[in-house]
């Protein structure tokens, strides 16, 4: 499946994932790469390329929305409804998916 078909499957990626939760809150595009690092404790990290890619996605599927531009020129986001239960059940899935593995491990004995 090609990633560009994931936001129609219901199946975020990483980096989609990690913006729609930062953007429960109305946040500009620094601070969505600056909250995500934070979040992660510099484990994810997402640069400017690739988060407007994710963005123009997410805004054309209609899971963000623009604000309205700050003085300063800056394009602010929030999460929309459609986009907040994709998330919620995004979790659901990546819930589901790390219990599968723990099973797995633990049938054979190993822990997580």
């Amino acid at each position: 499946m090609a990633r560009n078909d994931a936001l129609e499957t219901g199946e975020l990626t990483d980096t989609s994932y990690y913006i729609l939760l930062s953007l429960l809150e109305a946040q500009h595009g620094y601070l969505i790469m600056k909250n995500i690092e934070e979040m992660t404790n510099q484990q994810f990290t997402i640069g400017p390329a690739s988060m407007y890619t994710t963005i123009k996605k997410l805004l054309a599927a209609g899971m963000i929305e623009q604000l309205e531009e700050e003085k300063d020129k800056r394009k602010t986001y929030i999460a929309t409804k459609k986009g907040v239960d994709l998330l919620k059940k995004d979790v659901q899935r990546r819930q589901e998916m790390l219990l599968h593995a723990k099973t797995i491990f633990e049938q054979r004995g190993e822990n997580l």
